[in-house]
């Protein structure tokens, strides 16, 4: 039975990413080429690994039974390279592999990647912006070193270091008729249709739960939530009047410059997005990623500790 690091490697990405189109793109490689992999992966187990529904696949059996292992070999492969790299008599030729929420890349990430490079000026950063889920799945697999999401994954294979909490403002459109800045609570929301994600399952404090949480402190019974699995199209619909939303501030900085959106702080509202820097357990780090994790530390005063 020959498999090769580039099967497991399609494989993995096809099951990240839901599908084969996404896959070709996110590998640059041509369709044929990643269907012509799994077809080899597929031939060399004896067992067909995806259950295929138009453009959209979903793991069978045993690509369940597949997808730790591969995790574990390609992760395995990849501490190695970086070990042996880390050995080189220039150090400052080391590589940091950083993936990131989008939304978290604002301006304390910023000031943090920006005295690490003044401080490794040789140092060369790959960096990649993803969900939450992603960024874990990435660290996991080794692609990269550290990841900064949302939430502490529980994953016993991963890591979660608390870094604190973004704080979470009630975000409407420019145009609505409340016009303070700053309200003592949620009650005057009662009536809205509320936009959030869905909450995650097995997961009581997934950002999905934490809306349904503070609308039931605040005596809102029974209230209008449709679910969006996407800020950014949370962020259009509340711009375009369609409601209003919980959002970190890192979220809508744009646009509460441009003012297509506004913010209102509730003085009863005790909610932040906890952030966490994600490492591989017993995988190879670094000094850099070291040195990168206690520069993001000094470089978060407006998270909230809690």
């Amino acid at each position: 039975m020959d498999v090769t690091l580039e099967e497991l490697e399609t494989f993995l990405c096809i099951a990240r990413v839901g599908g084969f189109t996404e896959a070709s793109r996110r590998l640059n490689r041509s369709q044929p080429a990643i269907s012509r992999r799994v077809h080899e992966l597929e031939r060399s187990l004896g067992a067909a690994l995806f259950e295929r529904s138009g453009r959209q696949v979903a793991l069978t059996e045993a690509g369940r039974a597949l997808l730790p292992h591969a995790e574990a070999v390609l992760a395995s492969v990849r501490d190695a390279q970086r070990a042996v790299h880390d050995t080189r008599a220039d150090a400052g030729a080391r590589t940091l592999s950083l993936a990131i929420v989008g939304t978290l890349a604002d301006s304390h990430i910023v000031d943090a990647l920006r005295t690490f490079e003044s401080r490794f000026p040789q140092a060369e950063i790959e960096l990649r912006t993803a969900t939450s889920r992603e960024v874990s799945a990435l660290v996991r697999t080794g692609e990269a070193t550290m990841g900064l999401r949302y939430f502490p994954d529980q994953d016993p294979k991963l890591e979660s270091i608390p870094l604190g909490a973004e704080r979470l403002l009630v975000v409407v459109p420019a145009s609505y008729p409340v016009t303070a800045s700053r309200l003592p609570d949620l009650r005057v929301f009662e009536g809205e249709r509320w936009l959030s994600f869905p909450p995650e399952r097995g997961r009581a404090d997934s950002y999905g739960h934490l809306l349904e949480r503070q609308l039931a402190a605040a005596g809102l019974t029974e209230p209008a939530i449709t679910r969006i699995d996407s800020l950014t199209a949370q962020r259009r619909l509340v711009e375009a009047g369609f409601g209003i939303a919980l959002m970190p501030t890192s979220s809508v900085r744009e646009e509460l410059r441009l003012g297509s959106l506004r913010a209102i702080e509730v003085a009863s509202l005790d909610a932040g997005l906890p952030v966490v820097a994600i490492l591989r357990r017993r995988g190879h780090r670094g000094p850099l990623a070291e040195s990168f994790l206690s520069l993001l530390k000094e470089h978060t005063p407006e998270l909230l500790t809690w």
